[in-house]
């Protein structure tokens, strides 16, 4: 062998095992960083603080924090949320701020390039200018807790894992992370360009024959939302029930908390990375929402963007060159280009009149009755949601919330000539049900109002299956109890899945081409309407309600349109209906209609946002198929119950509310998922209130000293 070879395999040798031990060491120090997790006892010595803290951890990990003061309350909350989340909101925060590619590189300056488009770095700038001394001073509380937390807690795994490090946290960056959600639940220009661009009849405003509208006034990204008064309890007390529907993940995009100082107790989900609590209770009244499913932006296409609205953005991409893009934004709006490259200048409130909508939060955590929840409500921008809210003294209500251009198009359109200041509707011209005692209320994104109310409010409303079945069961006896409420959020059956099955299966031949075919319809004919996992009726109802809903022959994504023509096909006598459903419109891999139980059909499995890198050792549980996106218990990959609530207005300690996997969003924690047993099983879990429960239930105490 010549020398040169030799040297040649020595230093390969050389490498190979430099390799090895660097693999090793890597291994090494990834199961020590995963396994390490933030300290939530004993006492540690914070600046900042003006007196202690106390937060006691119960069986779930759920912070219950005592101050002495607000300030020291929400440093607390800023505190415990970044000790247990601080990689969820600052990916949430680099996310919204368009600053992905810092992270992960030149894959994600795409997405980076369009969320720079709405500017909500300016946008949360001038929130913040316009929010009142206290509500800044609360801001700067909860940031300056986070920072302590990146200070005083061991750093993150995925921090590790990426080779980053966190930048401090700022008021702003909290007003960022709730301007996620607004993104997400606004109908968007995007939405409205598609509609623009296709058939306005493809967007039917709801359907009528499962129409139930909460607020019959004389005429008037998914969630449910119900209340009683007290003369429909058991219990003698109003009861209200709400699980969101959002995009599942691990961690969650809520965290369960119990806020306590002189004067102020609230409880319930907080927005990871902001301060207070979004929905929940305190004393006097319990509150929950739904999406408003309604008109936000207005959009006129043919403007053209001034020269002086040019705005120069730098994107920094890790291991690349920086890039820099052009976007154009004025006091009325933003410029966006369409399909055909016509500009088209997008008007929303909350770019031009950029307001927090933590405001209102914080006066529904401060309220003492309906009243002033109402009043809360009736400054709260949007998204527009509805509101359902109990009182302790029995009476409930609902309202429509967030401002909603007058707007003649109602984002069915975009505007051809020239631009127009659309006004917002009046506060209390939004449909609404007043407070009362013997009210029942229901909302599930569905249309809210009756035959004559004045303002049509959306180009298209959720199918309204949802709020027919809530209105269904809640018809079906005289009186509630917690139990009840539970029950329904857990409920599986479609009625109209149910109709078009059986209107599918009378319009079968008997001689179906293949045996697979003919073992469908029999199963479909024998199905109880129930998506549950043990199901293979409803894997068949599922499937082929997708492959119909697609077909060219329904109008959109209501299965009344598909009833429709189902019925006409068999008028004329024939089954080319459902002939065409077994042809597979959706061009899938595999068989269109599948012959397995639903729990396997119907699975879905929590990611981790690192799971597109090919790390999936971080992702969540696998919950097995059971209900659907028209039943009560939505469950589906696109879009799941993001925590159940049941509140029993006075005896707080009797409701509950949980969350798909943990409180924790460290890996290493025993609280990252130890939620899910309960949580598919349907099992409602207390969040503890009175002192005397908190106290039973403490697993855990830290103290915050100054």
């Amino acid at each position: 062998m010549s020398p040169l070879k030799r040297l040649t395999y020595a230093g390969l040798s050389v490498l190979i095992v430099a390799a090895l031990v660097v693999g090793v060491f890597g291994l090494y120090l990834a199961i020590s960083f995963h396994t390490a997790v933030a300290r939530t006892d004993g006492t540690i010595h914070i600046p900042g603080l003006r007196e202690p803290v106390t937060i006691m951890r119960d069986e779930r990990d759920i912070p219950h924090i005592s101050a002495q003061n607000e300030h020291d309350l929400f440093f607390a909350q800023g505190f415990s949320e970044g000790s247990d989340r601080l990689f969820q909101i600052d990916l949430t925060r680099h996310a919204v701020y368009g600053r992905l590619a810092e992270w992960f590189g030149g894959r994600a300056l795409e997405a980076d390039e369009r969320a720079r488009i709405i500017d909500v770095r300016g946008i949360v700038d001038r929130q913040l200018a316009k929010m009142s001394s206290a509500q800044r001073a609360e801001l700067q509380a909860f940031s300056d807790g986070v920072n302590a937390a990146v200070r005083q807690q061991p750093l993150p795994f995925e921090y590790r894992l990426l080779f980053i490090r966190p930048e401090p946290w700022r008021p702003q960056d909290s007003l960022a992370v709730g301007f996620a959600t607004v993104l997400v639940l606004s109908d968007s220009y995007r939405d409205v360009l598609e509609r623009d661009a296709g058939s306005l009849g493809m967007y039917p405003l709801s359907d009528s024959k499962y129409d139930a509208p909460t607020a019959d006034v004389g005429g008037k990204a998914g969630s449910n939302a119900w209340a009683a008064g007290a003369l429909h309890a058991q219990t003698g007390r109003a009861l209200l029930a709400n699980d969101p529907h959002l995009a599942p993940s691990i961690p969650g995009i809520w965290y369960l908390v119990d806020l306590r100082a002189p004067g102020y107790h609230v409880a319930g989900a907080s927005l990871a990375g902001t301060p207070g609590v979004i929905l929940g209770h305190n004393d006097a009244i319990a509150w929950g929402a739904t999406n408003g499913s309604v008109a936000a932006q207005s959009v006129f296409c043919g403007m053209h963007a001034p020269h002086s609205s040019a705005a120069r953005e730098e994107f920094q991409v890790r291991l690349g060159r920086a890039q820099f893009e052009t976007y154009f934004r004025e006091r009325r709006g933003f410029y966006i280009k369409n399909k055909f490259k016509v500009e088209c200048l997008v008007a929303w409130s909350a770019f031009t009149n950029p307001t927090s909508p933590l405001g209102a939060f914080d006066g529904l955590d401060h309220a003492k009755s309906i009243e002033d929840g109402v009043r809360a409500l009736s400054g709260y921008p949007g998204p527009t949601q509805n509101f359902v809210l109990a009182q302790r003294d029995g009476r409930v209500a609902y309202y429509l919330a967030g401002w909603i251009p007058n707007d003649p198009a109602w984002a069915r359109y975009a505007h051809r000539d020239g631009y127009r200041d659309y006004p917002n509707v009046p506060f209390n011209a939004l449909p609404h049900v007043a407070a009362s005692r013997n009210a029942a209320v229901w909302t599930a994104n569905n249309k809210m109002y009756g035959k004559n109310y004045p303002y049509r409010l959306s180009a298209t409303f959720e199918p309204p299956y949802r709020a027919y079945r809530i209105e269904s069961l809640l018809k079906s006896r005289r009186k509630y109890d917690v139990p009840f409420f539970s029950q329904m959020q857990a409920d599986v059956y479609s009625a109209p899945d149910l109709e078009l099955a059986r209107d599918l299966t009378a319009v079968a031949r008997p001689d179906r081409s293949t045996l697979s075919e003919g073992r469908s319809i029999d199963l479909l004919k024998r199905w109880n309407g129930r998506y549950d996992p043990d199901s293979i009726g409803a894997t068949v109802a599922h499937d082929l309600r997708v492959n119909a809903t697609l077909s060219p022959f329904s109008s959109h994504d209501t299965i009344t349109s598909t009833l429709e023509a189902v019925r006409r096909s068999r008028s004329r006598g024939g089954g080319e209906i459902l002939n065409r459903v077994f042809d597979c419109p959706t061009a899938a891999a595999g068989p269109c209609v599948r012959n397995i139980p639903w729990g396997d059909a119907g699975a879905v499995t929590i990611r981790h946002p690192l799971h597109g890198l090919g790390i999936s050792w971080l992702d969540g549980p696998t919950l097995r198929g059971d209900g659907d996106k028209f039943t009560l218990h939505v469950q589906r990959a696109a879009f799941t119950q993001s925590f159940r609530a049941v509140w029993d207005a006075g005896n707080w300690d009797a409701g509950g509310i949980v969350i798909p996997c943990g409180e924790s969003g460290e890996p290493g924690s025993a609280h990252y998922q130890d939620l899910a047993a309960d949580w598919q099983a349907q099992r409602l879990l207390p969040l503890w209130y009175s002192r005397k429960a908190v106290r039973q239930h403490m697993r855990a105490t830290q103290t915050l000293e100054p």
